[in-house]
């Protein structure tokens, strides 16, 4: 009791802290020091957890044309990969993003919002921390007063999105949707990168539920995806109430941070994928390896891609089908159906427009 009142009286800044504990043991000096550091240090106050492919993008760039609103980028994920070494598999010669762009340590993680100190509210956005099973609990640990916001998408349409996002920067080698969602067990078997987990990441009940049980129901909100689609100057202002900054902050709601684009034709996107991976055939991969290197190979594979994507929703139902079938469809929403109804009454909404065959938002 006695050591425990001396250091709570020695306070202040740095210095008088050191002055006080001047003839105490070094191991009190510390504590208060380190007490000292860490109080000043800055977290953020708020976190988009995901779900990815269902808006997060657009909430993000949103959020950051708010003046007291502090917004860092890149998908830190720390909370979901602190003290990992992370050697996250993928395709063959795809970038890895989640490799150069995870941070793993707390002082890393830190840094990040030096710039938001003076801001009424700081935060992120990592999508993995809705899938993450480890993330709830290392955010209760580190940020127990944070406020935690999800949003959340139709999981058929979700992984179809992810799907696509994927295959059209060239970084998913296989060309049909139902053959990828066959090989996903054997990709998360294998560690690969969580967003080719594209039908385990729309299974929202268990990663709802996990947030509700650490934390009290008005520190969570989960919105869903048409509720920024449907009424976005109200779904902003709700977004800032509950971030508690100036709601009568108008944003740009028409921009769109992404724009969801496939393949107008297979073929050339796989010529562009081969040429980019070397993948041609043996007696001409010495000479197209000696009339291009590898950067000119890529910087054109990636132009021609460029060149073949169309906005999705220009494509007639007959070029949509060749991406998502029917059959696909009606078989990922039999999947999801239990998962949905058990969401539906934890979050309290009606989402059995997810369950319709014709949905499609």
């Amino acid at each position: 009791m006695e050591k425990s009142a001396s250091l709570k009286f020695c306070s202040g800044t740095l210095e008088s802290i050191s002055d006080c504990l001047r003839d105490r043991k070094s191991s009190d000096v510390r504590v208060a020091i380190v007490n000292y550091q860490q109080s000043k240090m800055v977290l953020p106050n708020f976190l988009i957890v995901g779900a990815g492919k269902a808006g997060t993008s657009n909430l993000m760039a949103r959020l950051a044309e708010h003046p007291e609103i502090y917004i860092v980028y890149n998908e830190p994920s720390f909370f979901a990969l602190e003290g990992q070494s992370l050697d996250f598999k993928g395709p063959p010669g795809a970038d890895v993003l989640i490799n150069k762009n995870g941070v793993t340590t707390l002082d890393a993680y830190r840094s990040l919002f030096e710039g938001g100190k003076d801001h009424l509210a700081r935060g992120e956005s990592s999508p993995l921390y809705l899938y993450s099973p480890e993330a709830p609990q290392r955010i209760k640990h580190y940020i127990p007063d944070v406020k935690i916001i999800a949003i959340l998408r139709d999981p058929v349409e979700r992984a179809f999105s992810a799907y696509m996002h994927t295959f059209s920067r060239g970084r998913e080698p296989i060309t049909d949707f139902k053959a990828a969602l066959e090989a996903e067990p054997s990709r998360i078997r294998d560690r690969w990168n969580w967003i080719y987990h594209y039908q385990a990441l729309g299974f929202y009940y268990a990663q709802i539920e996990r947030y509700f049980k650490l934390f009290d129901r008005d520190r969570v909100k989960v919105y869903l995806n048409e509720d920024m689609a449907g009424n976005p100057d109200r779904f902003f202002a709700d977004v800032f109430r509950f971030l508690e900054v100036d709601d009568r902050v108008s944003v740009d709601t028409s921009k769109r941070a992404l724009v969801g684009r496939v393949p107008k034709n297979k073929t050339v996107h796989q010529l562009a994928n081969k040429l980019a991976a070397l993948e041609v055939p043996s007696p001409l991969r010495k000479l197209v390896k000696s009339v291009a290197g590898e950067g000119l190979r890529v910087r054109v594979a990636s132009k021609l891609r460029r060149a073949n994507l169309v906005d999705k929703r220009q494509l007639s139902p007959n070029q949509q089908q060749k991406f998502l079938t029917d059959e696909v469809k009606s078989q990922l929403r039999q999947t999801y159906r239990d998962d949905i109804l058990k969401l539906q009454d934890l979050i309290d909404r009606d989402l059995s427009h997810w369950l319709r065959e014709d949905s499609q938002r």
